[in-house]
């Protein structure tokens, strides 16, 4: 049974970050959704980090997203659950795929697809955009065939930013 199920209503928060605000949507203890503000249109509804101090699992999420963007955290090894994003089987295949890309490491869209199978070779670019854990499940790691950046979720720019930032932590090894 999923950690959520039994609760009715999502907690949305706003978490300051390098690349814009964030927000993250909990079930209970699970990340379900994860987006770069101001993509999501409604901000009035999501509730500031001050007014949730004390709170053990939002402590854990932060911190943790804290540390990846620092550079000191290369694994963000937070719950998620994409039950309730209504993702359909291939997506939900690419989108492993995506979560085994190595820190530091890039895919192109047609390794994503090979590795997905054929039958998600036309969709991986249309799943990437609809990510609903971007970060989480890193899909600024998916590259053009070409070797190009590409396209994300939060914009090329923060992209960029996102793969320099695990490039220079993987030097620094």
């Amino acid at each position: 049974m999923p950690a959520h199920e039994g609760r009715a209503e999502a907690l949305r928060v706003l978490m300051p970050s390098p690349i814009g605000p964030l927000g993250i949507e909990l079930l209970g203890t699970v990340v379900t959704r994860l987006w770069i503000a101001p993509a999501e249109p409604v901000l009035s509804q999501l509730v500031p980090l001050r007014k949730l101090e004390g709170s053990e699992v939002l402590d854990e999420i932060f911190g943790h997203l804290s540390e990846y963007f620092a550079g000191a955290r290369r694994k963000l090894e937070l719950e998620f659950d994409l039950g309730p994003s209504g993702l359909n089987p291939i997506a939900r295949r690419v989108l492993k795929e995506v979560c085994r890309i190595p820190y530091g490491k890039t895919r192109s869209f047609t390794e994503v697809a090979d590795s997905a199978g054929r039958s998600a070779a036309g969709q991986v670019l249309a799943v990437l955009q609809e990510n609903p854990l971007p970060i989480l499940i890193p899909c600024h790691r998916v590259l053009t065939d070409e070797s190009g950046l590409g396209s994300y979720v939060g914009g090329t720019d923060r992209k960029r930013w996102l793969l320099d930032l695990e490039s220079q932590a993987t030097e620094l090894v």
